[in-house]
């Protein structure tokens, strides 16, 4: 049984004086010069590796935002012109008007270093002949919780009759103490996705002037994670699983993507770094966060809804994520989900998680946590097979799925331990946490349905686990 205390508090108890600030938005900074740009870029580099692209950037945000926009120029214009194919098409609105939107009550909400470098990844695409303005970079940043989160409800005043939910997505668990072989922290976590827009494969290294060092999975251009595995210098590890079936948003709160950059970079602690998070909080991208932290053992998992929070902390015990909330009040007053029906994948890769601490109570390693987010074992059909129901999740072979055949899934499996961690090194694989490739080509041949995301849909080969340090060259 997990043990650990926990405080669940509605929104309004957590709206302090300041906690919602707007700041005053500075313009767009004057070009720097060329010796400027060579000077900063002298300081950053990048390299290929199994199917990831590793980069390191440092310096203040100015800088780190330059190196990072001119080192992954085009993957990000890439990115950005598939997530305009996919958000023109799920939506029926263009790019523009999301644009147009969002930016509005975005822009004055982002602190004065998350906006600095966001400018600073603008100006690095220029510098590649990459066009692009802020406003499409904060947009783009943001799109996770507008398209998922604030979309739906915009639609009901636009007289929408069509239901959107946020896609569930991601498998993840924390341990510590009994459960683990060495009493240590164990983390492991998985992407859950579409191939379309599933491009997370980027492993940044970003030491910043001021702040802790970090090392974490991102999608090319986010000054956040996305995916949502980190670790950082102060000793703090992370993941989360989004929450399903989850309604909410308030355009006045912080966005989440500036919470979680600001409290991974700035927390020195699991409680710094959830007060950070639940600080204006615009119920976008509503997860389930699973924190360590390795100075002290210590465990927590952080269910931030709109109005529900909900804090757990243990030095003895484990938590999992697999789109369910495990508070009732959450449960039942922000979401659509039935934890009973074994059907739905977040619940029965829940009841998987919990047969599988069962049975290897006392024993998580590493390797382990591997075999964990490469799971096919579906506890409804009492059987291994590849589908959506699975903590390695395969909708794309799912015939019985919401649509059948969706073209996604797990994306790459990620693991780290407290050794590890406080070496600043996590292992991570791309393609698929089993290793099982996806062809683009077959699928569309066999799913014409999905036509539509021809020239967008990639096909994704196997690739081994592979090791990933700060400072890493190559």
């Amino acid at each position: 049984m997990r043990t650990g205390h926990v405080l669940c508090v509605a929104l309004a108890a957590l709206v302090i004086t300041g906690c919602s600030r707007q700041h005053e938005v500075p313009p767009v900074p004057a070009v720097a010069d060329q010796h400027t740009h060579e000077g900063w870029l002298a300081h950053a580099w990048r390299f290929e590796k199994d199917g990831w692209t590793y980069v390191h950037v440092e310096g203040d945000a100015r800088a780190r935002g330059f190196q990072h926009g001119a080192l992954l120029a085009p993957e990000i214009a890439d990115a950005i012109h598939i997530q305009r194919t996919v958000w023109e098409y799920e939506s029926g609105m263009t790019w523009e008007w999301l644009i147009a939107e969002t930016v509005p009550f975005l822009l004055p909400q982002i602190d004065p270093e998350n906006l600095a470098e966001l400018d600073g990844i603008v100006e690095g695409l220029a510098s590649a002949h990459v066009s692009t303005t802020r406003d499409e970079i904060v947009a783009y940043n943001a799109y996770i919780e507008t398209a998922g989160y604030w979309w739906p409800e915009k639609k009901k005043t636009l007289g929408s009759a069509s239901p959107t939910k946020p896609k569930e997505s991601c498998s993840s668990f924390i341990a510590t103490g009994h459960m683990t072989a060495d009493g240590q922290l164990v983390l492991g976590h998985n992407t859950m996705t579409g191939f379309d827009d599933g491009f997370v494969n980027v492993i940044i290294d970003i030491q910043p002037t001021t702040g802790h060092r970090i090392l974490m999975q991102t999608c090319p251009g986010w000054i956040h994670s996305g995916s949502d595995f980190f670790i950082t210098d102060a000793g703090l590890v992370g993941s989360e699983t989004t929450i399903g079936g989850f309604s909410g948003f308030e355009e006045k709160g912080i966005p989440e993507f500036c919470r979680m950059r600001r409290a991974t970079q700035d927390a020195d602690s699991i409680t710094q770094w959830c007060n950070i998070m639940k600080q204006g909080n615009n119920g976008g991208y509503a997860n389930a966060w699973l924190l360590g932290d390795t100075k002290t053992g210590e465990i927590a998992r952080l269910e931030l809804g709109l109005k529900h929070v909900n804090l757990e902390r243990t030095h003895d015990g484990y938590y999992t994520g697999s789109n369910l909330p495990e508070n009732t009040q959450l449960l039942r007053m922000e979401t659509d989900v039935h934890e009973t029906d074994i059907r739905r994948s977040s619940v029965a890769r829940k009841v998987r998680w919990e047969q599988l601490m069962d049975t290897y109570r006392g024993r998580i390693t590493i390797d382990l946590a591997k075999q964990f987010e490469a799971d096919h074992y579906d506890p409804y059909l009492h059987r291994t097979q590849l589908n959506g129901r699975v903590l390695c999740d395969h909708s794309d072979r799912d015939s019985l799925g919401d649509p059948p055949f969706d073209p996604g899934g797990t994306i790459d499996g990620k693991v780290v331990d407290t050794r590890m961690a406080k070496a600043m090194t996590f292992e991570a694989r791309w393609g698929s946490a089993c290793g099982t490739p996806f062809d683009a080509t077959a699928f569309l041949r066999d799913h014409p349905q999905y036509r539509w995301m021809s020239g967008i849909l990639k096909s994704r080969t196997s690739h081994d686990w592979v090791a990933f340090t700060t400072g890493q060259r190559e």
